[in-house]
């Protein structure tokens, strides 16, 4: 159910059996000391803020069986250095890791079509991502204050870059814009003080 555990601020570790197999909207939201955590190959979807503004999470192991991350998952994760997406996934949801300081390393599979608003937004640790040859649209504020990006490869697939999409990345050095580009919406690069090449 919705909001299980959720503000259970001193609650550090959890077992979750393989008998569950739906984790609830916000079930672990707000649980500020959970540091590690196992999902259970029997659960298909990571509901909206199950684990929203888990502070001291780091490792956490997103199972194949995983065919839906909802939004604000992890959002204010900001000990995640971290995370595997499982072929599985075909979306990556608004704010799914918004506000992930501490996350370095992504790994997005091809599977992926289409990255949603604020996905990555205040990812100030993130230092290099790949976006797959499926998504189509770089939408707004994606990946807006990544500060430590220092190099992003737009595929050929991508015809749009949103507002803001990739405002106050201060150390992206350069970008490939492919001729595919049809549209460049308004601050898409603002704020970018290290950009020498486009």
């Amino acid at each position: 159910n919705s909001g299980t555990f959720s503000g259970c601020s001193s609650l550090k570790q959890i077992s979750i059996p393989k008998s569950v197999n739906l984790i609830g909207q916000s079930a672990f939201d707000g649980c500020s000391s959970l540091s590690k955590i196992s999902i259970p190959s029997s659960v298909t979807t990571i509901e909206e803020n199950t684990f929203k503004d888990c502070s001291s999470l780091n490792q956490i192991s997103i199972p194949s069986s995983i065919k839906s991350i909802e939004e604000n998952a992890f959002s204010g994760c900001s000990s995640l250095t971290q995370i595997s997406i499982p072929v599985s996934i075909k979306s990556i949801k608004s704010n799914t890791f918004k506000d992930c300081s501490s996350l370095k390393k992504i790994s997005i599979p091809k599977s992926v079509n289409n990255i949603e608003s604020y996905a990555f937004y205040g990812c100030s640790s993130l230092l290099q991502i790949s976006i797959p040859s499926a998504v189509t649209q770089i939408k707004f504020a994606t990946f807006s204050g990544c500060s430590s990006l220092k190099e992003i490869e737009i595929p050929s697939s991508v015809v749009s870059i949103g507002c803001n999409a990739f405002k106050n990345c201060s150390a992206l050095t350069d970008i490939l814009i492919p001729s595919s580009v049809e549209v460049i919406s308004d601050n898409a690069f603002s704020g970018c003080t290290s950009l020498k090449k486009i």
